[in-house]
């Protein structure tokens, strides 16, 4: 969880709300775009990068 946490606050403001709401908070990528003046694509987009650069941050520390 710490290591999330840290991750967390190495990327923009922007894809660590998008991350929250769509894995922590639960919230569909529809509703997630609507509430952000998204597109759905945009908001998919987004937490496709967000996840391959958690990959690499957890890998470099050890965990994958």
């Amino acid at each position: 969880g710490r290591a999330i946490d840290r991750f967390l606050d190495t990327i923009p403001a922007n894809a660590r709300i998008l991350f929250l709401r769509r894995y922590w908070f639960g919230d569909s990528i529809k509703d997630i775009a609507k509430a952000r003046g998204m597109t759905q694509n945009a908001v998919s987009v987004s937490l496709s990068r967000t996840r391959d650069k958690l990959k690499v941050y957890l890998t470099e520390e050890g965990f994958l």
